[in-house]
């Protein structure tokens, strides 16, 4: 009886136990549903307002903003100062976070808000000092172009206090736990010279080449020179050697790969009868894009096109009358000088015989959860000593950099001067303000001109090797002797055969009085561009779209057979000699469907490991820009019957070809498996346009949607798409122009990934499969339609 009874009230605790675990169970859930429907509600509300009426305080009549289905604004006022005030309001409301990142990291104070991981990269642009060159600028600026940095900072500002007041922040703030700081006139000028920083400079190179004379005979390091020197340097018997490996291990480098292509056609060579431009800048691939798409109309202005968020005007695009792109030329405006310190004074450095007092900047770095950190920049005649940020030392040679950029320079007058020009004389009268970075331009009008300059700010050099390597920073003989003048730099206007086009290639002949650059791009896009330009008499902007995307692999069809010739056969085993027979099967394409390019990219790659991987530590390789164009005249030295010593020295071009494609099919084999057949490119070379956040694992799904998508094209192709050690292509054609000037109203663009920096807008990735297909669409300067935003001055 008493078993029985236990029984019943075990059964009876069993089953309550059953229920209120049910019950449990079910509240869990329950506030489980209700916690995502409160995130979900929060992140809905953080999305920016576009239909209805908004007031602005500041503004002096209503402005009207329009987002059209691609989710580009229209901004139409009645004044420039609203026009601007309204620019950026709505560049704010799309991309906030991104533009306080941007002015973090160019600022360095990145720190504060994540921690100790970006301290390295904080005190190497405090060292740069793109903030404090900014700052300088702004004293150079006209009352016009400060009026109208002072009515788009307060955009900003009104958004930000909006956001704050209603809660409204975009998520990436509460997940860093962050509120954005007013924006300032500076901050936009800032942003401005960490572009400049990004589209670089040769002091990387320079500091590469003083490596390869410091380790190795003359001959030997002259090879991987980018130009052979006519006069061997002495610099390395005047002073002491410098670690260079050691100095640069943590520079934060600007990719090698940033590029562009662009090319205008005058009207006697296309269907419409009237000229043709395309561009397609090549920058960092991510999200959100580096550029944001707007249109801006005032009595004073109706200018469409694309711009840097944080920035104010167009800086790339078209209006009525005008339209111009840009490539990157590439110029020697950087240069490092070896600074002979004071042994007695660490604050005094040599100059003609007299010792000199450097500036000395106090740039704390603040740290998130961490204690404030002092750190000092040293700044000599020529620039900030930039080997100091890598590691402390008491050594009595240094290196400082002198770089255009960090000086008072007006960009900012040059863009706003563009985007009012209605033809090439005032639209070259602007170019005289852009003087940093230094931009190949490409122009046409409705009036039918063409045109082509080379802008911007470049130094003149006695003696032109003496920007392969660092200089003497205590020799007055050199000092740059000025700036090319502007009247001076290379330019072309409406040219005999009808067309003009860069890619970053040598874009001046041996006659040219002046020194540009001693590193030029691989030649095979520009020679590409060239060879479509000329099969067909006449052109249309699907034509140029077409070419946008265009995968012919010239260097492939430089090297290819070559390569494959001087293969030791007998080395292959039965895998290779297919993949070998793959190659033979080849039309040149990089197309993301085939397993050639890949094949051939992955034995390019692997050849380059076998000449430098036993000479050249992995940390000086980072320097090593232009290292395949390089390459490319070492296997041409071969091929052409002479000898290359790096070649010899790892064993011969037979050897390296052979050692290198065996490791190819090794390596692909660990990738995409045993059936080299059913290799293919797009494999291996995929697009994702990464978000900077996504980084923290639950937020990947989130901000990086979707799977990678599989991309034809590679650095050598005019579609450019350069890639990781990962295979996820990470540099191209971050924006797609092409208009033709038969209706200067029309344009046809691809912003990749899309417009909007919030994952839950509809403009967030709308654009990241046009970006794969080529996709474009139209945006005009008169017919638009979409949502509605009103802004209406306040009250106060």
């Amino acid at each position: 009886m008493e078993t029985a009874k236990r029984w019943e009230v075990e059964k009876y605790k069993v089953k309550n136990w059953k229920k209120y675990s049910l019950i449990g169970f079910s509240v869990v859930v329950v506030l489980l549903i209700a916690a995502l429907i409160f995130v979900n509600a929060y992140i809905n509300r953080t999305l920016p307002t576009t239909d209805g009426e908004v007031q602005l305080n500041g503004l002096n009549d209503i402005v009207e903003v329009v987002r059209d289905g691609d989710g580009v604004p229209h901004i139409e006022a009645t004044n420039t100062h609203d026009l601007f005030m309204a620019q950026g309001y709505v560049q704010a409301q799309d991309r906030l976070f991104q533009m306080e990142l941007a002015r973090r990291q160019a600022s360095g104070t990145l720190s504060e808000v994540v921690g100790e991981a970006t301290v390295e990269q904080d005190r190497y642009f405090r060292t740069l000092g793109l903030r404090r060159a900014a700052e300088k600028s702004l004293a150079a600026y006209s009352q016009e172009s400060m009026d109208i940095l002072e009515a788009y900072a307060a955009g900003v500002n009104a958004y930000i206090e909006e956001a704050k007041q209603e809660r409204r922040l975009p998520p990436g703030f509460t997940l860093m736990g962050i509120d954005p700081s007013p924006w300032e006139p500076v901050d936009s000028l800032t942003v401005g010279k960490y572009m400049a920083f990004d589209l670089g400079g040769h002091w990387e190179r320079q500091a590469f080449n003083y490596y390869l004379l410091s380790e190795f005979p003359e001959n030997q390091a002259y090879e991987l020179f980018p130009s052979y020197p006519n006069d061997a340097p002495t610099i390395l018997k005047e002073t002491g050697k410098v670690d260079v490996a050691a100095r640069f291990k943590d520079a934060l480098i600007p990719h090698a790969f940033n590029g562009s292509n662009n090319w205008v056609v005058s009207g006697e060579r296309t269907e419409s009868g009237s000229p043709l431009l395309a561009d397609d800048p090549h920058l960092g691939l991510a999200t959100p894009s580096i550029w944001y798409q707007m249109h801006l109309k005032s009595p004073e202005y109706n200018v469409s096109g694309v711009i840097f968020a944080g920035i104010p005007g167009i800086i790339l695009g078209h209006n009525e009358d005008v339209a111009w792109g840009v490539t990157n030329v590439g110029p020697d405006v950087q240069q490092l000088y070896l600074e002979k310190r004071n042994p007695d004074n660490p604050h005094q450095f040599l100059f003609d015989g007299n010792w000199e007092e450097a500036i000395t900047h106090k740039e704390p770095i603040r740290v998130k959860g961490e204690e404030d950190i002092d750190y000092e920049v040293v700044e000599t005649r020529h620039g900030p000593i930039i080997s100091e940020f890598a590691e402390e030392s008491g050594e009595d040679t240094q290196m400082s950099l002198r770089w255009t950029a960090l000086d008072a320079t007006t960009e900012l007058e040059a863009v706003l001067e563009m985007n009012r020009a209605t033809n090439w004389n005032e639209f070259e009268e602007g170019l005289e303000k852009f003087l940093a970075p230094a931009q190949n331009f490409v122009f046409a009008s409705q009036d039918g001109t063409i045109a082509y300059k080379a802008n911007g700010r470049i130094p003149i050099y006695e003696h032109p090797d003496d920007a392969l390597l660092p200089m003497r920073g205590w020799e007055e003989e050199d000092e740059w002797q000025g700036y090319i003048p502007f009247d001076e730099l290379p330019r072309s206007v409406n040219p005999d055969n009808g067309f003009i086009a860069t890619a970053n290639n040598k874009v001046i002949g041996d006659d040219y009085p002046y020194h540009i650059s001693h590193s030029w791009a691989q030649p095979y896009r520009y020679k590409r561009i060239v060879e479509m330009l000329e099969e067909s008499d006449k052109v249309s902007k699907d034509d140029f779209m077409t070419m946008q995307m265009d995968v012919r692999n010239l260097q492939a069809e430089e090297f290819l057979s070559y390569m494959l010739d001087q293969l030791d056969m007998s080395e292959l085993t039965t895998e290779e000699k297919i993949g070998v027979e793959i190659l033979m099967d080849w039309n040149y394409e990089d197309d993301h469907s085939q397993a050639q390019p890949l094949l051939f990219h992955t034995w390019i790659s692997e050849v380059q490991d076998e000449i430098y991987n036993d000479s050249i530590p992995e940390e000086m390789r980072e320097l090593f820009h232009g290292a395949g164009q390089t390459t490319d005249e070492l296997l041409r030295k071969e091929r052409d019957g002479g000898s290359s010593r790096w070649i010899s020295q790892a064993g011969g071009v037979s050897k390296v070809l052979t050692d290198a494609f065996q490791s190819t099919i090794a390596e692909l084999k660990g990738k995409q498996g045993n059936d080299i057949e059913a290799w293919t490119w797009g494999e291996g070379h995929a697009v994702e346009f990464t978000h900077p956040l996504s980084s923290i694992g639950f937020l990947e799904r989130f901000y990086n949607p979707g799977e990678p998508r599989s991309v034809s094209g590679s650095r050598v192709t005019v579609r450019a798409a350069g890639y990781n050690h990962d295979g996820i292509v990470d540099h191209g054609a971050s924006w797609r122009f092409v208009i033709d000037m038969n209706d200067p109203s029309s344009a046809y663009h691809i912003v990749g990934p899309g417009q909007s920096g919030h994952f839950k807008s509809e403009w967030y990735h709308n654009q990241l499969d046009d970006w794969v297909d080529g996709t474009y669409h139209e945006t005009s300067l008169n017919q638009y339609d979409g949502d509605e935003l009103v802004l209406i001055p306040g009250s106060n």
